[in-house]
């Protein structure tokens, strides 16, 4: 990118000014500081959050990380606020399920070995488990969805044994007690990413209770992230999974 703005400007083709909007380190919208540089620092471009954010603020901001990224994110976005921002962006796509709206070029399909795993405790819990799904493909991983296999009815899972055990990595998301990860760990030789929701009886207390399981797993090789953070979840398992590309 760096030789080609060069040329470009040698060739007349680019203004000086031009130039050096492309390396500026953020940009500047006023209500937003746009970070360009994210990906060269973490791997993968900045992700909007879209809650308490306008649709006109989410618009502007996704018009200038499109111009120097090959896909983009927005999480948390209403039906709503997500079609207003259609229809201005109409190549943007939204998944109601995962409350995400997202675009990416179409020539810049997954090639990373593998798969991530998924994996569900129950129907109620899908919403937390399509934001983690999604927001890995987006970012590039092929993912492997395994949904309503939780230890109430063990078999289930057990039924999915072999196809979550050649994943590189998996997110479990379980409410009620969580003691979904725990299992999933005892099983598999590779990271095990959990996610609490916070669906559940009284108890439960809006997720603690499934955290707090999770916190205190005896199973190795979990990692914890906040209440209904699906995000979280998807995001750090496709950047395991990058890794795993590299070989590191």
């Amino acid at each position: 990118m760096l030789e080609n703005i060069l040329n470009q400007v040698k060739n007349g083709e680019l203004s000086v000014d031009e130039a050096k909007e492309y390396f500026a380190a953020f940009e500047d919208l006023g209500f937003a500081k746009v970070d360009h540089h994210r990906k060269k620092r973490q791997g993968f471009p900045e992700i909007v959050y879209g809650e308490g954010k306008t649709s006109e603020h989410i618009i502007s901001i996704v018009q200038s990380l499109r111009a120097q990224n090959n896909q983009v994110l927005v999480t948390r976005v209403t039906l709503d606020k997500a079609e207003e921002v259609q229809n201005v962006l109409p190549d943007f796509i939204y998944n109601d399920v995962a409350r995400i709206l997202y675009w990416k070029k179409e020539e810049t399909p997954s090639n990373l070995p593998g798969y991530i795993a998924v994996i569900a405790a129950g129907t109620s819990d899908i919403r937390v488990a399509e934001e983690a799904a999604v927001t890995a493909e987006v970012l590039g991983s092929s993912v492997h969805r395994i949904y309503d296999v939780g230890v109430a009815g063990i078999h289930r899972l057990l039924h999915h044994a072999e196809e979550i055990q050649n994943a590189v990595v998996s997110v479990v998301v379980a409410g009620m007690e969580g003691a979904l990860p725990s299992v999933v760990g005892g099983l598999v030789a590779h990271p095990v990413i959990a996610v609490p929701t916070s669906i559940g009886y009284g108890a439960n207390f809006n997720g603690l209770s499934a955290l707090l399981t999770m916190l205190n797993s005896c199973a190795s090789g979990i990692s914890v992230v906040n209440i209904d953070n699906g995000f979280g979840g998807g995001y750090n398992a496709a950047l395991i999974h990058k890794l795993i590309q590299k070989g590191l």
